[in-house]
């Protein structure tokens, strides 16, 4: 029989290994899951008030947040030349760019001009307009957990879809399709 000051002891020697064990859970199970499925208090809201200069020394427009109320659907997509995962879908949105439904334009976030110009050169220039936002002040107010990030926006300028991470084919012809058929029926395409 052990005496009861060891049991006691022995009790206090293992509430460190439990308080982390329940920690550990606690953060594992917040930070698991698909990251797309993050909720947005954007949603059915207007787009927030910007206006970004464009890149500098690019023969790109910049983008402010009137260039999303045009009677169009708009896909804004955030990105940055140091984000590896905007390089995996880049391909992507350079084949959502032929679209003749909608617009693609986008927020360069916390990026070198030089190094944006040169990730656009090397990989394609998919989008309409790029807003510069270099101190990645309009991009926390679109509620961006990081990039890339991608919203579509119905003509009136009313975000109704977002989509975190990168975006793929299957993501494309699958959930992003839909929303932007959804979109549509919101408000007349012109």
């Amino acid at each position: 029989m052990t005496p009861e000051p060891a049991r006691r002891r022995y009790g206090l020697a293992l509430l460190p290994i439990v308080i982390f064990a329940g920690l550990a859970l606690v953060f594992w199970k917040g930070l698991s899951g698909d990251p797309s499925n993050l909720p947005s208090a954007l949603i059915g809201k207007p787009v927030p008030e910007f206006a970004l200069p464009a890149i500098e020394n690019s023969n790109i427009p910049g983008l402010t947040s009137g260039d999303l109320k045009s009677g169009k659907i708009s896909v804004v997509n955030i990105w940055a030349s140091w984000c590896g995962p905007c390089r995996l879908e880049h391909p992507v949105l350079l084949e959502l760019s032929k679209r003749e439904d909608i617009r693609l334009v986008g927020i360069n976030n916390k990026d070198k001009a030089e190094n944006a110009r040169r990730f656009l050169g090397t990989l394609g220039q998919p989008y309409a307009a790029i807003g510069a936002d270099i101190d990645g002040r309009t991009t926390i107010d679109w509620g961006s957990y990081g990039v890339p990030e991608t919203f579509i926006i119905d003509g009136k300028g009313i975000i109704r879809f977002k989509w975190i991470g990168p975006l793929s084919p299957e993501i494309m012809t699958g959930v992003f399709a839909n929303e932007i058929e959804k979109a549509k029926q919101l408000v007349p395409v012109n």
